[in-house]
């Protein structure tokens, strides 16, 4: 079977081999064969699977071995180890990490100084195996054995206990690794061993002063180049342990060797020596960031921690643009957020002080932050690679996020001494400047505006007076522009005599394809924040937009956001100017799509025909007179006097409906033109609420022949939507009611010749009747409504593979059990047929269905509780009497005891029946008290 799995080409043998091997691995002959396997004259791959399958029978089949066994079994371990040491590695680590399982779960009782005996064994003379071999296979040994306790599946109070054996144990460990370290003689690769064991052990959180030694002995090896990576992993390890920070005088021992790093830092920054800069810049930050309100609370220390924060501003601005020549000064930014949260949290005396100190350090990170934000020359940003450039955008980002939280502590006086540095950039003609230069204090003022309520600032206005004096010479430069005027739009509407200053240079943005996502999306919130003061520029907004969508000059997004922002500025004009300008706005693609109507469908039309639909509907999505998204309290009095006569969008919907009925009868069949159809009045109902009311009767009819011809979800949640806002209008409510029956009446055909080809469908359809009985619960009184038919649907839907239709299934009945006693027809079948329902719920519950759907269950069995409890506890002691149900895998007992919890006095606490139901579906799976279940 190895030989298969390692050499056979053919990759269903290799399966077939992996599966038979694996059930060997946990074989009771396994115990038998590994040993068999281990011998010399086998090749490694086949040594390695006996070592392979030792250690999975020790670690997850401790309790079958008889404890007179475990002495036989670590001597034959301890032999094999020595006899490869000299061997090969791969087999010697799976023989440590054994053994190293089998100490842990023999400690402390069965062996009590397993560390010791270990270091013992390994010094003892043995004449066949030289010094050397056996000094690496004990360090293999004591590396392996703290990462196989961290990775162990022992329960947690032995846990706790090894963790602290361990600890102790660590005597026996630190001496002979400070020994080999400082030995003269010992090699290279030996010392790697040693700081490789070091920073396994420091993660058993072995109190800080213990490991003193041994971190000022790593120190000393980062001077070794061989050693260097080796060394930086064991500092930071043992830095970064929880628990150091209760050691402050060792912190604090600290700071003079990792600031002696200083010299090798700048040789290595002068000599583009990124690795090495990058190791010491972690050493720096490990010790700032995990310990720096232990070192901020020693203020007579105040210049040394002052010096640690100066070296890693040295990181933070390292020179080089990130990510080609540096990738170092990424690792420092979560240190500021720390510092200035540390600082903030002190009582107010003692913030002052350090607010004194701290102050101008954070003013010189916002100039370093700047100037590494600042974008390459054009000819170097040429040769960087996409990925490179992305990585660029993501580290702009973050120090975007940076800025935004150092606001915090500098507040005001940050934003004024931004606009001074732009002001005295963009006036100064003796020195022109670069556009990067420019481009990164504009990139900075964006990223506190986008999140910070600039409103109160006295320099925008200012700002906003320089804008158009800068020079916009390429497209980083015009994308931060446009970002800024956009991340002020909120001011803008508080300001509305300034619009007039930045709006032309958005317009003409949005003729330039490079500026699309910055114009467009900058449009979008002006529009949006300032809708009541754009009448005057309405007319240019639309003549301009309506030229870049004629040209396609944007990718199909942006033209969306683009419809949505003029749907906001149409929202603020009266209505005959709504009209004339949907007009003009309209009529070209209404005339396109007559001419796409007339042709026979294929696939480059779709396109096109999707793509006008989607225009419609999106902006619709925010043409809406009636203001109902107006949360602003201070445009209250801007408000327009309440619109007489029909809306607008409705006006539009009427003239276009027949042709958009035209194109559906030649696209039926293709779900996604059906569904921009759809998408068009599902966006204008919820847009326009009430004042949809006159498209319902002919929307209705549509959808009715829409979905009786070929059924599609999208139909169904356009339904749903029209059942959830107009059910309370008596007028309306006809067309929406004979539209629900004829949707259940078709579906429910579709079930009879077999939905499972359907899973989108049952899922919308039951969302319906979801919809329906917790708004309109009458619609289920109706003569013509096969209250059992659903029913049944709803019980073949639970059995569906797929989650999302399963848990609309669920939502169903959740719903309609509470209806039992004001709905005669509901009642009668819940108490002719609830027994059916009950069974599929235990079904899903004993494992048909996915354990992510079990609260939805809960819910279903809390319902029939609460509402036909007389009936559940007949149906439950009939269902839980069948064989092997709901699960082969449970005891009579254990259905006992769940039915009896279920009917408890517990019943009535949601929480404690999912909790039940949890517990019982894990015994129905053979999960209970596996690992599977610890995080569930």
């Amino acid at each position: 079977a190895l030989h298969q799995l390692y050499y056979d080409p053919n990759i269903e043998n290799k399966n077939l081999a992996q599966k038979w091997l694996m059930q060997a691995q946990v074989s009771p002959q396994a115990w038998h064969f590994s040993w068999l396997l281990l011998h010399m004259d086998k090749v490694p791959e086949i040594q390695y699977f006996g070592a392979s399958a030792l250690h999975i029978k020790i670690s997850r089949y401790w309790n079958d071995i008889p404890a007179d066994q475990y002495e036989s079994l670590k001597s034959q371990l301890f032999t094999h180890i020595t006899r490869f040491a000299s061997g090969s590695k791969i087999v010697l680590t799976r023989l440590c990490v054994a053994l190293a399982s089998l100490a842990l779960s023999m400690m402390p009782e069965a062996w009590p100084c397993a560390v010791a005996d270990m270091v013992r064994m390994f010094q003892a003379e043995d004449s066949n195996v030289d010094g050397r071999a056996r000094c690496l296979a004990l360090l293999e040994l004591l590396t392996v054995l703290p990462e196989e306790f961290q990775t162990s599946r022992l329960p947690q109070y032995r846990k706790g206990q090894v963790r602290s054996v361990l600890a102790q144990e660590c005597s026996s460990v630190f001496p002979l690794l400070e020994q080999l370290l400082q030995q003269q003689d010992s090699p290279g690769f030996i010392k790697q061993k040693v700081l490789k064991c070091f920073s396994s052990w420091v993660q058993l959180e072995i109190p800080l002063m213990d490991c003193e030694n041994l971190i000022q002995a790593a120190f000393t090896s980062l001077q070794d180049p061989e050693l260097f990576d080796t060394a930086v992993e064991a500092v930071v390890n043992a830095i970064s342990q929880p628990d150091a920070q209760r050691y402050v005088n060792t912190l604090l021992k600290l700071i003079p060797p990792v600031l002696g790093l200083q010299e090798q830092l700048r040789q290595a920054v002068q000599s583009g020596d990124m690795e090495t800069s990058h190791g010491i810049c972690r050493i720096a930050v490990a010790l700032g960031e995990n310990h720096s309100r232990a070192l901020l609370d020693q203020v007579e220390h105040w210049q040394s921690f002052l010096a640690l924060v100066n070296m890693i501003m040295f990181c933070t601005g390292i020179p080089g643009h990130y990510p080609v020549n540096e990738t170092t000064s990424s690792l420092t930014l979560t240190f500021w957020y720390t510092l200035q949260d540390d600082i903030l949290s002190f009582e107010p005396d003692k913030q002052a002080v350090y607010q004194q100190v701290y102050r101008p350090v954070y003013f010189q990170l916002v100039d370093v932050l700047l100037h590494k934000a600042q974008f390459p020359s054009d000819e170097e940003y040429g040769f960087w690679s996409s990925d490179e450039k992305e990585q660029f955008r993501i580290y702009r980002v973050d120090i975007s996020d940076t800025l935004m939280y150092v606001y915090e502590m500098l507040g005001a006086e940050l934003l004024s001494s931004l606009y001074d540095k732009l002001g005295r950039l963009l006036t100064n003609t003796e020195q022109p400047s670069t556009w990067q230069h420019t481009e990164a204090l504009l990139y900075g003022f964006q990223s506190i505006a986008e999140t910070i309520d600039v409103n109160y600032s006295d320099v925008v206005p200012g700002l906003i007076g320089l804008i158009p004096r800068i020079s916009i010479s390429n497209v980083q430069l015009a994308d931060t522009v446009m970002f800024t005027i956009g991340a002020l739009s909120e001011w803008l509407a508080d300001h509305p005599v300034m619009i007039n200053n930045v709006l032309p240079l958005v317009l003409q943005a949005l003729g330039n394809p490079e500026l699309s996502i910055s114009s467009v999306s900058t449009l979008k919130k002006i529009c949006r924040e300032c809708k009541y003061d754009l009448p005057p520029y309405a007319a240019n907004i639309v003549a301009v937009s309506q030229e870049v969508l004629m040209k396609q000059i944007h990718k199909t997004s942006q033209c969306m956001w683009l419809m949505q922002a003029l749907g906001f500025l149409l929202s603020a004009l009266q209505v005959e100017e709504i009209l004339k300008n949907l007009h003009s706005l309209i009529t070209p693609y209404i005339q396109q799509l007559e001419k796409l109507a007339d042709e026979a469908p294929n696939p480059s039309n779709k396109l096109a025909i999707i793509h006008i639909l989607g225009l419609l509907s999106n902006l619709f999505t925010t043409l809406d007179i009636s203001h109902h998204d107006d949360d602003h309290e201070n445009n209250e009095v801007k408000k327009l006097p309440v619109q007489q006569g029909p809306n607008p969008v409705v006006v539009v919907l009427q003239q276009v409906f027949q042709l958009i009925q035209k194109v559906l009868s030649k696209w039926l069949n293709d779900a996604q033109v059906v569904e921009s159809v759809c998408a068009i009045f599902e966006k204008s109902v919820k847009t326009l609420l009430d004042d949809f009311a006159p498209m319902v009767p002919q929307l209705c009819e549509m959808l009715g022949q829409m979905y009786s011809t070929i059924p599609q979800a999208s139909a169904i949640d356009l339904t749903r939507q029209l059942v959830h806002i107009f059910a309370h209008e008596p007028a309306h409510f006809p067309p929406i009611k004979a539209l629900f029956l004829l949707v259940t009446s078709v579906t429910l055909t579709l079930f009879q010749q077999g939905p499972r080809d359907h899973p989108d469908i049952v899922d919308s359809f039951m969302q319906l009747l979801a919809q329906a009985l917790k708004r309109k619960p009458d619609l289920f009184l109706c003569s013509n409504l096969d209250v059992k038919a659903v029913f049944q649907c709803g019980v073949l839907s639970l059995k569906f593979p797929e989650a999302p239709t399963v848990k609309a299934s669920c939502g169903f009945f959740t719903e309609l059990l509470p209806r039992c006693g004001e709905i005669a027809p509901v009642g009668q079948v819940v108490h002719e047929n609830g027994k059916v329902l009950l069974q599929a719920v235990l079904e899903g519950v004993g494992g048909q269905a996915s354990r992510s759907l079990m609260d939805h269950f809960a819910e279903i069995l809390f319902a029939l509780n609460k509402h036909c409890f007389s009936y559940l506890s007949i149906w439950i002691k009939e269902a839980m009497q069948q064989d092997g149900f709901p699960s082969a895998r449970i005891t009579p007992e254990q259905k006992e005891n769940f039915s009896q919890q279920i009917l408890s006095r517990e019943r009535v606490n949601k929480r404690r029946v999912k909790e039940m139901v949890k517990e019982f579906t894990l015994l129905c799976r053979g999960l209970h008290g596996t690992e599977y279940t610890a995080d569930y």
